[in-house]
Formats: structure tokens, sequence, C-alpha cells
């Protein structure tokens, strides 16, 4: 055996993230939240005070105590890096802003191969900022917690590009995509050597596992999403996997369960489960061979104790079965993030009793 194949598997031990990963036995059942640092946090808020939102995720001491918070107050088995879906599109010289009760506003939205062609492409070291973050996360996390890199996945990261901005049916996307295939087939390119450049920057300087968010892909088919995103997607874990083969890929997005089985085949290890379908049931949509994520409803958090003790030992319940089906390994998690108004208490219940279970 390799000193890196002992090395993985060393980190399947010690972290039980990894390990419910990877298909190797946890020592207790991993748990994060999607969201987890953010607005549901008094001290997030506190120390985001008067801070832009882009200009926190480039800010590596920031991002490094947002990324913690969440880690010390909940005692979650992962840490996700505190940044946002369009950190790459900004870093690359897009023109873009997070505005305040929107989301990301484009400047000049891209819906033509002339300004397809003109996009910009990523710098490793136009995220140099967020590469110091991981590593001094590195540094910082407790034992046996997994720091999670991301990047949004291109059909998402298109969507916003597209639209210009949050779009609810996406319409000048399908646009694109069905009456250009040409163009849109350049751009979902582009994206995707961002959105590779991107993890890879965060998997060099210390991520132990990566995210690819494909947020709004639940708004296609499953025979478009076959057609027009997928391949993009393969492409982008194909690379990850290449270059930094020892850490775990997810997938996940919302309104995805007719696409399970699809993004699995793209190329995670780990598929996110949003709150519409059981685990025992997904399992089936998935296939043997890969593990499965989620997938409590973020509104549950919002019912009494009661209420949301019984939900969180259903979803355990679903994911142990999930497991005798076939699934490698069940993380517990949301079916999407964190909702603003949660009671921090309520998320530390939740991880207690996750782990007592």
């Amino acid at each position: 055996m390799s000193t890196k194949d002992e090395s993985t598997r060393d980190d399947a031990v010690a972290y039980p993230l990894l390990a419910a990963a990877t298909g190797a036995t946890p020592s207790r059942r991993p748990v994060w939240f999607m969201r987890q640092a953010g607005r549901s946090l008094p001290e997030y808020r506190k120390v985001r005070e008067g801070i832009g939102m882009l200009q926190s995720c480039f800010r590596p001491d920031l991002v490094c105590e947002i990324t913690l918070q969440p880690v010390r107050r909940h005692r979650t088995d992962a840490a996700i890096l505190f940044s946002d879906i369009v950190v790459p599109l900004k870093a690359a010289g897009i023109d873009l802003d997070i505005v305040s009760g929107i989301g990301p506003v484009i400047e000049q939205p891209v819906r033509d191969a002339a300004a397809v062609a003109a996009m910009p492409e990523l710098d490793p070291e136009q995220v140099a900022p967020v590469a110091e973050a991981v590593r001094m996360l590195r540094g910082e996390l407790p034992a046996g917690v997994a720091l999670i890199g991301f990047s949004g996945a291109p059909f998402t990261l298109a969507s916003y590009l597209v639209e210009g901005g949050p779009s609810r049916n996406h319409e000048r996307t399908k646009a694109l995509m069905y009456s250009d295939p040409d163009t849109w087939n350049a751009l979902l390119g582009k994206l995707g050597d961002i959105a590779i450049t991107f993890l890879r920057a965060q998997a060099e300087a210390g991520a132990q596992a990566f995210q690819l968010f494909d947020s709004w892909a639940g708004a296609l088919s499953l025979a478009d999403y076959r057609t027009y995103v997928q391949p993009h997607s393969e492409r982008v874990f194909a690379a990850l996997r290449e270059s930094a083969p020892a850490l775990p890929a997810f997938h996940f997005g919302v309104g995805t369960g007719e696409l399970l089985g699809a993004m699995g085949e793209a190329g995670a290890d780990v598929v996110g489960v949003d709150w519409r379908t059981p685990l025992d049931v997904a399992v089936g949509r998935v296939g043997p061979g890969r593990a499965l994520q989620g997938n409590l409803d973020p509104a549950v958090l919002m019912a009494d104790r009661g209420t949301v003790e019984a939900q969180v030992r259903r979803v355990v319940a679903e994911g142990d079965a999930a497991v005798a089906a076939g699934a490698t390994g069940h993380v517990f998690n949301l079916g999407h993030g964190v909702l603003p108004a949660t009671d921090p208490d309520v998320l530390t219940r939740v991880v207690d009793l996750v782990h007592e279970l």
C-alpha cells in the first residue's frame, strides 16, 4: 500500500464524514448542515456587520472565522468553506454584486456567442485569498472535523449569468439552451473550466472533500439534464478525480428527485437528496455504490421539540434503510440550506441527537 493510500485510509478512520463518503465505517453518523454558517447565527451577523458579502468571501481571516462558527457552536462533523456560488465568477472579473433581498445580480448578462467568447478565464492567483482561508482552516479545525470545499456547477452558474440574477422559471437560460446548443456548450465549457480551477485551488490548499452545487438543475427534465448539463458536470468531476483522487465528491441540487441517478452518474461519491424524496426511495434511483446525504426539511426546525426529534429519527431510519439497500453510507444533513430564522439551539440539539442515535 502506498503512503498516499495509507493517508487516505487513515483519514477515513479519523473523520466520520470521509468514512461515510467512501464506504468505510464511521465512528458515528456524520452530520453537517448546508448554510450552517450564516444568518441563523448571531455571531455571524456580528462579525459581518458593515462588510459586504463578496468582500467577506475574499478576506481569509473572516472566511476562517465564519466557517468555524457553526463547528464551535453545533459540534458538526464537517465545516464547509464560507463562500458563495458566484465567488469564482467575481474573481475571474465578471461584473456582479450580491444585492440584499435579491441575490447575485450580473451587470451584463451573457446571452449570445459574442458574450460567451468575451468571458474571462479564472487564474488560480485570483482566488489566492480563498486558498489561504483553506490553509488557515486546516490549522484551526478540531480533530475529526473535515473541511468541505465547494463550487457552483456549470448549469447553475450559467443560470445566473444568462438570467442576470435569480430566476423562478429560467426562461432565458432554457431558451439559449434549446435554440443555440453550440453557444450553450461553449458557455458551460468555460464555466466548467472556472469551477475546476476554483475547486483545484481549494483541494491543493487542503480541502478534504468538495460539493458541486447544481442548485437549480431541478428546473430541467431528465432528458434535458442528460443532454445539456450532465456532460459538463462529468468533466468537472473527472478533472478533480484526476488531480485530487482522494477527495470524496458530493453533488446536490434542489427538486432533483427525477435526476438523482444521472447526478450520481456524473461522478459523485455522495448524492445529496432534498426533502421531497425519502432516502430509502432515493437509493433505488441513485443505485448501489454511492452514499446519500440528507434530508430533513429545513422548515421542520421551526416546529416544536417533539416534532423535530421525531422527524430526525425518521430521516436516520430511512438512511439506515438506504444503506441496507445498497448505499455505501449516510451523511445526515438538511434537504436544503438552514433558513435564516432558525433557532441555533435547535440545530445543536439535532447534532446531539444524530450522534446519540
